[in-house]
C-alpha cells in the first residue's frame, strides 16, 4: 500500500500535521498499526512552534511500483477498504490518495463467508 498525504502547511510559529490511515472496515477516526483492521498509516509533521519562519522543508518518497514480490500484510474480503485523513493546525483542508497493490484469490463459499466474517468483526 502506498499512502501519500499532502504536505502540512508551513506556519510560522505553529506545529502542523498530516496523517491518514487505510482500514478494511470504516473508522470514525484514524487507525493505528496497532489495530488489526488497519494495514498502512501516513504521517508528515512540521515542528516549527517557536519559530518565527515556517520551519524546514522536507520531501518523502515511497516506491511507486511494486517490488516483484510482494510480503503479506492483510486480506480485504469484502469490496471495501477505507482511507482515513486528518489534518491539524493547517491553514487549509488536507488529501490523501493510496494505490493498493495485491492478488486476487479463489475461495470456496465456506472459506469467504468465514473471510468476510473476520474481517467485520474486526472492526
Amino acid at each position: 500500500i502506498n499512502l501519500d498525504v499532502t504536505a502540512p502547511d508551513a506556519l510560522a510559529g505553529v506545529d502542523t500535521q498530516t496523517q491518514a490511515s487505510f482500514s478494511t472496515t470504516s473508522l470514525t477516526g484514524l487507525g493505528t498499526l496497532n489495530q488489526s483492521l488497519v494495514m498502512a498509516v501516513s504521517a508528515d509533521a512540521i515542528r516549527a512552534a517557536g519559530f518565527v519562519d515556517g520551519g524546514v522543508g522536507f520531501q518523502r518518497q515511497s516506491m511507486e511500483t511494486p517490488p516483484t514480490g510482494l510480503d503479506y500484510i492483510g486480506i480485504i474480503a469484502t469490496n471495501d477498504f477505507f482511507l482515513q485523513v486528518q489534518g491539524t493546525g493547517n491553514a487549509v483542508a488536507k488529501s490523501a490518495v493510496a494505490k493498493v497493490y495485491g492478488y486476487r484469490a479463489r475461495a470456496s463459499a465456506a472459506q469467504y463467508a468465514a473471510l468476510v466474517q473476520s474481517e467485520l468483526l474486526s472492526s
